[in-house]
């Protein structure tokens, strides 16, 4: 008796955390960043300073000369993502960096494989890193290496056209330039 007892009482009170937990709410579903006629958020990005700091690790005139040899980077920022859109003399590149505080190198790489990308062990500044290319886009390819402090770095490049040469240059000596401190 005490045991129906006990599981009625617990049924009971997961029906009321679930009622309680249940509302609806008012309004039209819009997607991230489209609120409000302008097109910008209303949240107020100024009350977090440093939110942008993870995007200064390299100055944005390095990145567009490692990637295009010059040209112009304008930066953007999604989240923990850091991205530039490089215009350079002869194309276009995409460029992301994120840096993950928490993220393991042998997670990121699973996560690469299971995503369809190759990859291969390298060393970026005698640190063990990896590259991971997309089979499917031969241009593109991204570097991941264990930041020195915790976490891991990734930096991606890519080309609107099939860049000449090897596509993991860039990102390598982007990883190369961060892991030695931007020199």
């Amino acid at each position: 008796m005490r045991r129906a007892l006990a599981v009625l009482v617990a049924v009971l009170l997961g029906l009321t955390a679930l009622v309680g937990c249940a509302r609806t709410v008012d309004g039209e579903p819009v997607p991230v960043g489209a609120a409000g006629q302008s097109g910008s958020s209303d949240i107020d990005t100024d009350q977090f300073d440093k939110l942008l700091l993870e995007c200064d690790v390299l100055p944005d005139a390095m990145i567009a000369d490692v990637v295009a040899g010059g040209g112009f980077a304008e930066r953007s920022f999604s989240g923990a993502i850091c991205r530039w859109l490089v215009s350079g003399a002869t194309d276009v590149v995409s460029v992301t960096f994120n840096w993950f505080e928490w993220g393991n190198v042998n997670l990121e790489k699973e996560t690469a494989k299971k995503l369809g990308f190759q990859t291969e062990n390298i060393k970026v500044a005698s640190q063990s890193a990896f590259t991971q290319r997309d089979p499917n886009r031969p241009g593109v390819c991204g570097v991941t290496a264990r930041a020195p402090s915790r976490g891991v770095f990734t930096w991606f490049v890519e080309p609107r056209s099939a860049p000449a040469g090897d596509p993991c240059e860039a990102p390598i000596k982007l990883m190369e330039l961060l892991l030695q401190g931007g020199q």
